[in-house]
């Protein structure tokens, strides 16, 4: 008889990982299966964000904005060094490190919490069993009362640029350059291809991101993105729009990329390396039985309810693999939603309030909704802004680009949505969303006495500006 668990998950990543951990926390008996190897074979927890997605990606940007510093950015601190050189290989080498620290980690919380960890591939069988089958081929099946899907996304390939993992190379290949490309071409001017660029660009590279949309950072608030549009092209991305590509051709150690622009015009570039990030698709190849009764939709998502229950009962699934955006916060949040809702609790996981962060440098971060989209519902609104040009900390600092954004119900004056461009927007986008998820007006946030200086005080004036009560700037003239 094949071994019982009251929870199993697919996949460890950040959504499967933690809905094991709290899973287990709540007392039912737990197992976690998990296909992903290293490099060198052996095999690791923590899905794509981990091994090859937001840690090491964070890890490649900060080196590579510290080298930036320290070449062009610390005269005006009186700080004078030699010549900076950069060790790709070193660079590189650390961010496997720390890849293998939080790997590791999430394996210890699997012991330290009694969660069973099964290494293989899972698929999802009917009645809710799953079957495994290891490196040699051989299968086990598991029993469970319930089972989670978790098993992450990929990245899009298109026709146009076959990945090689050589020349053309796709996100996971960009974060394991051994050198810097002197020419450099990202299609996708989305989170990742920005991302990667910035990394590049700062150790050398002279990068152009071709971008089929013509609005950069559509899903932004699009004084936001205008503003960072400016601020990359000063860093020096070439950031190329309404640009289609049509093909690529590998000649020698250089591929040449075909695109059209706006206009229909066909040009050519070259470049050393090209990185391909148009999106990210859900990941479910092999992932279950034709009876094992999970309905998924025309783009591949696992169909799921509010609840992140799948058409199949007591199979749930969450993450990349269903609706929503990818990303790694909601899928965990999901994960401990349904942890809870399987041993009998009754949480909601709140959609409207989840923070989107691009990190590049400054920072892109947004929670709530845009302008846009509120003038589009046609509900009055009122708006507040803060530069950082104006703000203390940031002046000391020498990070003064971007600004504070917040739109608030003409009405009401609860906050909508807020929108930064600037240091350590992730940080502060997340003041916000703490005040969304309380229903707080944009006068609560006011009123919330904020140290000084930091920061922070731009989020405090800009929230003071949505009623015209700006201390530190002058207020916007109320629109008739």
């Amino acid at each position: 008889m094949s071994e019982k668990f009251d929870v199993i998950v697919i996949g460890s990543g950040p959504g499967g990982y933690v809905a094991a951990i709290r899973a287990a926390q709540l007392g039912l008996k737990t197992a976690c299966i998990e296909k992903w190897k290293t490099k060198d074979g052996k095999y690791a927890n923590g899905g794509t964000c981990l091994n090859v997605g937001c840690i090491p990606s964070k890890a490649l940007l900060d080196s590579s904005w510290k080298y930036h510093e320290a070449k062009d950015a610390l005269d005006v601190h009186g700080i004078e060094v030699g010549k900076v050189k950069m060790d790709v290989s070193k660079m590189i080498e650390r961010k496997g490190e720390i890849v293998k620290k939080l790997t590791g980690g999430v394996a210890s919380l699997f012991t330290a919490n009694k969660v069973t960890s099964i290494f293989g591939t899972g698929k999802l069988l009917a009645n809710k069993k799953v079957e495994v089958t290891d490196d040699e081929g051989n299968t086990t099946v598991y029993e469970a009362e319930n089972v989670i899907l978790a098993s992450g996304s990929v990245p899009v390939n298109i026709p146009p640029a076959p990945v090689d993992d050589k020349i053309i190379v796709d996100s996971t290949g960009a974060l394991e350059f051994t050198e810097v490309p002197k020419r450099l071409g990202v299609i996708g001017a989305g989170v990742i291809g920005l991302e990667l660029g910035s990394v590049w660009n700062r150790l050398g590279s002279d990068v152009v991101v071709l971008e089929a949309m013509d609005k950069f950072l559509a899903i932004m608030d699009q004084q936001v993105a205008k503003e960072s549009q400016k601020i990359f092209k000063k860093q020096g991305l070439d950031i190329r729009l309404s640009c289609r590509v049509t093909g690529s051709e590998v000649k020698g150690d250089e591929v040449v990329v075909t695109y059209q622009d706006k206009d229909g015009k066909e040009h050519q570039e070259t470049f050393d390396k090209l990185i391909v990030c148009v999106g990210r698709r859900p990941y479910t190849e092999g992932l279950l039985s034709e009876d094992a009764d999970v309905k998924m939709d025309e783009r591949g998502f696992i169909y799921v309810n509010d609840l992140c229950m799948t058409s199949a009962p007591g199979v749930w699934a969450v993450g990349d693999v269903v609706r929503g955006p990818m990303l790694a916060h909601k899928a965990s949040e999901e994960g401990v939603v349904v942890a809870e809702r399987i041993a009998g609790q009754k949480p909601m996981m709140n959609y409207d309030v989840i923070p989107n962060v691009i990190y590049t440098h400054p920072e892109i971060a947004a929670v709530g909704r845009t302008e846009e989209q509120v003038k589009a519902d046609g509900e009055p609104y009122n708006v507040g802004s803060f530069p950082f040009a104006i703000n203390g900390r940031a002046m000391a600092a020498n990070d003064t680009q971007g600004f504070v954004k917040i739109i608030a119900h003409a009405e009401t004056d609860r906050v909508l949505g807020a929108h930064i461009v600037g240091p350590s927007a992730a940080d502060l986008v997340q003041q916000v969303a703490i005040a969304m998820e309380f229903g707080s007006s944009a006068e609560d946030i006011g009123m919330t006495v904020f140290a000084h200086p930091t920061l922070s005080e731009a989020v405090k004036e800009a929230a003071l500006g949505v009623n015209g009560h700006a201390i530190h700037t002058m207020n916007r003239k109320k629109r008739k």
